[in-house]
């Protein structure tokens, strides 16, 4: 059995792939098997890969299966201590991967960890996806060390103490292999967005800690998916982020979370529409709040599931401030000055 499997999963990357593979397996050809998951690509990514990176090992899909299931179906094909979940748009650097090992392997409580994410269009910046770790608000909105909605910090090096946070970024993600079986891995419901999000709170629901180790650190494009704005990747947030709260928080907090995540989200969509003008993501927000509503009932079982199997009554990572009342009311932008 490997000690670590890197793992990129990738549809129609090849440009990705050629830019950023050759320091991955630089940095990291020492310590871990590089391994690159092609979600049915119609590009020249495995050309490429077949000619430039010979030593990089590949599990070809039969279709695009996205984000979530992609990476069910290819590291249910390898066997590794650890799983490092690696988007093809991520820079690394050198020593990237030893302290988050390290780390992990001295800490049998922690089931996940990410590095610092940083930009890659502004290297003294965080990056959106991830910052120095993430957390979330009562209401359910995420957010991080270094990044609050739309406010990215510049990276000062104010959050490179290790820290236990909710939940790690996707884009880095390096996950015990025995307890991303034993959580069932990715929600493969979700295709995409909030997935990660999902499967580190059942992680920590059950006991398990997730932290961010900045020792490590990574520089991220983003975007590449889905662009921002895309009404697809806001259907997809508000679809998968309310299903994951339904999922996921304790009975006592579900009907007054939910009530209010009813009101907060078509004040939203309103909002979009008439001071943004968007009327796509108008449209997305109404979608997503219809789809739930109509696939709930499928999640029923996971739900009562994942509460009989609840070890972590009341989990310090979720805060029970509201953000959007501490962001534009309070003008609270930076995670420091949020409440303890």
């Amino acid at each position: 059995m490997e000690k670590v499997a890197i793992v990129i999963l990738n549809w129609n990357g090849a440009k990705m792939l050629e830019q950023y593979l050759p320091g991955v397996l630089q940095y990291s050809r020492d310590e871990a098997t590089v391994y690159v998951a092609d979600n049915a690509s119609t590009d020249n990514s495995m050309q490429l890969l077949r000619e430039r990176f010979p030593e990089v090992k590949t599990i070809v899909l039969d279709k695009n299966w996205g984000f979530a299931e992609g990476y069910n179906k290819a590291l249910a094909q390898i066997e590794a201590e650890y799983y490092l979940l690696l988007n093809s748009d991520i820079e690394v650097t050198h020593h990237w991967l030893t302290p988050m090992i390290e780390y992990m392997d001295a800490h049998e409580e922690v089931a996940a960890c990410q590095p610092k994410l940083l930009s890659v269009f502004n290297k003294d910046s965080f990056e959106y996806a991830g910052a120095s770790g993430g957390y979330l608000d009562r209401f359910g909105y995420p957010f991080c060390r270094g990044r609050i909605f739309d406010t990215v910090e510049r990276d000062n090096g104010q959050y490179n103490n290790v820290a236990n946070v909710l939940w790690a970024t996707g884009a880095a993600l390096l996950v015990r292999a025995r307890i991303y079986n034993k959580v069932g891995g990715l929600d493969a419901r979700f295709f995409a967005h909030n997935e990660e999000i999902d499967m580190c709170w059942r992680m920590r629901i059950i006991g398990y800690k997730v932290v961010c180790v900045p020792d490590s650190q990574v520089y991220h494009v983003g975007g590449g998916t889905l662009p921002k704005g895309n009404p697809m990747k806001t259907y997809l947030n508000f679809r998968n982020n309310l299903t994951m709260l339904y999922k996921c928080l304790p009975d006592s907090e579900l009907r007054c979370v939910m009530s209010w995540r009813w009101f907060l989200d078509y004040l939203a969509a309103w909002q979009t529409l008439i001071l943004n003008r968007n009327v796509g993501d108008f449209k997305a927000i109404y979608r997503a709040r219809r789809d739930f509503k109509r696939w709930k009932k499928d999640f029923a079982a996971d739900r009562k599931a994942i509460q009989e199997s609840r070890v972590e009554k009341q989990i310090p990572e979720q805060r029970m401030f509201a953000l959007l009342w501490q962001y534009y009311v309070k003008g609270r932008k930076l995670f420091s000055s949020l409440p303890r």
